[in-house]
């Protein structure tokens, strides 16, 4: 879903073809080793979520989210190192400790949110962007520990996201694509 916020941010308008990794196409497998979503295929195979929006930007950054500081950078790599896989053993495991681990992680985030609607400052940033989608992920395992949990300025920021046309854009459900069907175009 990140992947799919900066590329529609830039403008970008690409071919969206559905994946189910549990029935992979073996187009997928053919375009990269890895196998798991997303894959960008363009000039050169881009398989990470954070690569693409770098990329995407990259030809085209007209809300500025490139233009954040350098701890922002640095947080979006402590959530792809330490919340993203606290979040993943949280969500298929329902571990205890990884919740623990992953609500540290967003405590401070309601502390940066304190007195702003963005991470850094007033306007969204590639940090909001990257964090956001896997911050909802987490808040739906268990949307009621979520919701009570003390952290007004996350939970704020959170439903402004959720409740943006933009979320409402990327999440749109395709079905899944199979060589040969036709291809869905996005945005």
């Amino acid at each position: 879903m990140r992947a799919r916020l900066a590329v529609a941010s830039a403008g970008i308008t690409a071919e969206l073809r559905e994946i189910l990794l549990r029935d992979k196409a073996p187009e997928l497998i053919e375009a990269s080793s890895k196998a798991t979503v997303p894959v960008l295929v363009g000039d050169a195979v881009i398989d990470e979520s954070l690569d693409i929006m770098l990329w995407a930007l990259g030809e085209n950054d007209p809300e500025g989210w490139l233009d954040m500081p350098a701890e922002g950078h640095a947080l979006i790599a402590k959530s792809d190192s330490h919340f993203k896989p606290a979040l993943d053993a949280y969500k298929y495991k329902r571990s205890d400790a990884d919740r623990a681990t992953a609500a540290t992680f967003l405590h401070g985030l309601d502390q940066m949110l304190d007195g702003q609607p963005y991470l850094f400052g007033q306007t969204a940033t590639l940090a909001d962007m990257a964090i956001l989608t896997f911050v909802r992920q987490f808040a739906f395992v268990d949307k009621p520990w979520f919701d009570a949990q003390p952290w007004p300025h996350l939970s704020a920021w959170l439903e402004n996201f959720i409740a943006s046309s933009r979320f409402a854009d990327i999440m749109q459900k395709y079905p899944k694509w199979q060589a040969g069907d036709p291809v869905t175009v996005f945005p």
